[in-house]
């Protein structure tokens, strides 16, 4: 996997890198063991055209600062996007997605409390056994979100817009 970027690394943890399929390299900076639980800080790198699943955190909220590409996030019913040296807050409970634009890109993700980075740890391939072959496994995935707080609703490419509208109640 020759053509991932470089990414940042905690010296005292080099071993902390991993992979989600082909779509999202990771490398844990602070844990929440380093945090007393109250956040965790992962550096990541999407290739061109990476998309996350529709998603939500129920534990955590998640904090993302561009450094380099873009990210497009479709966070309930606001979509923006992201250019280096931006920030964005996806609240608790928010439905979203994220892909990366046509050059990729690269972000600190910051969650709070402590969340995201147990979720990578647990469901990633670690960086060294990563080839150009590994997907993502994602029952494991699921199962390990789920357990932490996350809640899939739909796949890579779904955004809120394609959630199932509420019905309205007549009084």
């Amino acid at each position: 996997m020759s053509h991932i970027p470089s990414l940042s690394i905690n010296p005292d943890h080099p071993d902390r890198q991993y992979v989600l399929g082909q779509d999202l390299w990771i490398s844990i900076l602070t844990s929440a063991e380093e945090t007393g639980g109250r956040h965790d800080v992962t550096d990541s790198f999407m290739p061109a055209g990476g998309t996350t699943p529709l998603h939500a955190h129920t534990r955590y909220e998640e904090r993302l600062w561009v450094s380099s590409g873009s990210l497009t996030v479709w966070a309930g019913a606001e979509k923006v996007t992201l250019r280096s040296g931006d920030f964005y807050t996806i609240p608790l409970n928010v439905p979203h997605a994220i892909a990366a634009g046509a050059d990729g890109a690269r972000a600190l993700n910051i969650s709070t409390p402590a969340g995201f980075a147990e979720v990578i740890a647990r469901a990633g391939t670690p960086l060294q056994l990563a080839t150009e072959a590994t997907t993502l496994d994602a029952e494991l995935f699921q199962a390990i979100g789920t357990e932490l707080g996350d809640i899939i609703l739909g796949p890579p490419g779904a955004t809120p817009a394609d959630l199932p509208r509420e019905p309205r109640v007549r009084g």
